[in-house]
């Protein structure tokens, strides 16, 4: 195949940033969805798109039709959520056709299936299953990693904050995951839930002042993909946004659709989920500006005898979703991935080099590091 790369979802705010730095890194690909007009507004909109090599089609979501589309690609991009809802078909046809598999999730649910149903099965066949390669996991993962160079710690704080407005498609599956789903952290490598009423946390962000709002957000990747690392015993992560009414409104929001849906089938609740983050969300958020949408990944890890705290400043988070999976496939088409099955995007392609790559597109600084013991 002349296009090695797939973005399925192609239409949406996150799969039009992925082309663009595919563009970027001069990848041809396929844009492709469910609405081939959508894709073709949304590819109009990209940079400099006519002068990288690309096609847009339209498939139905389904494993027969996306397996005959996904026939003699190498690299799947997924930005179709809820993942937990629609993912199992786009991993079902990259095992029938030999392709690696990335995606955009925060769904924790979605990366405990991939890593419990399909991480044997990609293995077993050389393919690369990367679920959750986004801003809001992978940058604070980057800034676990290095905390972790240093020997003698096990327990991972991590905090992960930014500033701007979630996609429509984000918001639908935020609600969907919070209100279907259980969340967990990691607690002597054994899944344990966090209190469904706790509520908002209050958390010291790094660079400010002002006591900052968080939830648990699903539980997040980062318990999944540390629970296989032989370093790592505890995580927990919490995260928001900058911006404190909405996060004060949040479990309001959820707590009144939980209410709204109690005694529905699941087909019935998917359906009021979705009318509802529209409601929530109801256009796209405006292009990120750099000077507005800053981002702050911490990790405090720690030891029996041993601290190190590392902070990632960054801006504009989806540009970084975008731009690290557009790398990501760049890397697997010339065969750069250190891991097959199931593994994070800094497991299968060095954290230093994914920090590397966001630096030097502007996106993220040098690491804040302080060693204690």
């Amino acid at each position: 195949m002349s296009k090695p790369v797939i973005v399925y979802g192609a239409s949406g705010y996150t799969g039009r940033l992925v082309c663009e730095y595919l563009r970027e890194y001069n990848v041809p690909f396929i844009a492709a969805g469910r609405d081939k007009a959508r894709i073709q507004e949304a590819m109009d909109k990209v940079p400099g798109i006519d002068t990288i090599e690309h096609d847009i089609v339209e498939v139905s979501h389904d494993v027969e039709p996306l397996s005959e589309l996904f026939d003699g690609a190498k690299v799947v991009l997924n930005t179709v959520g809820p993942f937990a809802q629609y993912g199992r078909e786009v991993v079902e046809a990259c095992i029938n056709t030999g392709c690696h598999y990335l995606d955009t999730t925060g769904e924790q649910d979605w990366l405990i299936v991939c890593d419990e149903e399909y991480g044997e099965r990609m293995a077993a066949k050389g393919l690369l299953l990367a679920p959750g390669i986004a801003q809001m996991y992978t940058t604070s993962e980057i800034a676990a990693q290095l905390c972790l160079e240093r020997p003698g710690v096990d327990t991972l704080d991590i905090l992960v904050f930014w500033k701007g407005t979630p996609t429509v498609a984000s918001t639908r599956t935020i609600l969907v995951n919070a209100c279907l789903s259980k969340a967990y952290y990691l607690e002597q490598n054994q899944y344990t839930e966090w209190p469904a009423d706790a509520g908002l946390y209050d958390v010291a962000i790094p660079g400010q002042h002002e006591i900052g709002l968080a939830l648990p957000w699903g539980g997040m990747s980062h318990p999944v993909w540390f629970k296989h690392d032989p370093r790592v015993a505890n995580v927990k992560v919490l995260g928001g946004i900058l911006n404190p009414p909405l996060m004060k409104a949040v479990p309001q929001i959820v707590q009144s659709i939980l209410a709204g849906v109690e005694g529905l089938e699941l087909e019935q609740k998917l359906a009021v989920l979705h009318e509802q983050a529209g409601g929530v969300t109801p256009q796209m958020p405006p292009r990120e500006n750099p000077r507005i949408n800053i981002s702050v990944d911490s990790v405090h890890a720690s030891g029996p005898l041993g601290r190190v705290h590392s902070v990632l400043y960054g801006n504009c988070n989806y540009k970084q979703t975008g731009l690290l999976n557009a790398y990501a496939a760049s890397q697997l088409i010339q065969g750069g991935n250190r891991k097959v099955g199931f593994a994070s995007a800094c497991q299968a392609f060095g954290h230093r080099e994914l920090h590397g790559v966001l630096k030097s597109f502007g996106l993220v600084q040098d690491p804040v590091l302080t060693v204690n013991g």
